[in-house]
């Protein structure tokens, strides 16, 4: 892992997570994803209920904060039914990572948040956008098998991946 810290995120630290958050909004736009994290997502009430959790954490640089994900434990909801495709594994426990977001200055967290939740558990599920490319390589790039599409509670359309270790 790089200089970086990787701590659980405290509520005093929700200025700066937001403000990583609407940083990562602008690369999404400026790259072709128009369509992901809108209507205000995440929003304060989601980052604090990852916190109530114990599970969002902060990357910190120099004492900065430049980068925010949550890692959760299963049973995730919307992965309960997945289409045009199957898990590598349904029967084990896993974590699932959301939200991962950074400034685009900071190269690297991805692999900084990938070797801090393999640490905690050989088996991570993920998903993300179909317009998300830079997600998407970032998780082929990290070893992650592509297994199907599921839907958000709202009905959106997602990408869903897993690694097992």
């Amino acid at each position: 892992m790089s200089n970086r810290i990787i701590r659980e995120a405290i509520p005093t630290d929700i200025t700066d997570i937001m403000q990583v958050m609407e940083t990562a909004k602008k690369i999404m736009r400026s790259s072709g994803n128009m369509h992901q994290w809108g209507d205000g997502y995440p929003s304060e009430t989601v980052i604090f209920s990852d916190m109530e959790k114990h599970g969002g954490y902060v990357i910190e640089e120099a004492g900065r904060i430049v980068g925010y994900f949550a890692f959760l434990p299963s049973p995730e909801p919307t992965y309960s039914k997945i289409f045009d495709g199957e898990w590598l594994d349904d029967m084990q426990p896993y974590h699932v990572v959301h939200r991962i977001a950074s400034y685009p200055d900071i190269h690297g967290i991805f692999s900084d948040i990938m070797d801090f939740c393999f640490s905690h558990d050989a088996n991570i599920r993920i998903d993300t956008h179909k317009d998300n490319r830079i997600m998407q390589h970032n998780i082929e790039k990290h070893g992650f098998t592509y297994c199907g599409i599921i839907y958000l509670s709202n009905g959106d359309e997602r990408l869903a991946y897993q690694r097992m270790l």
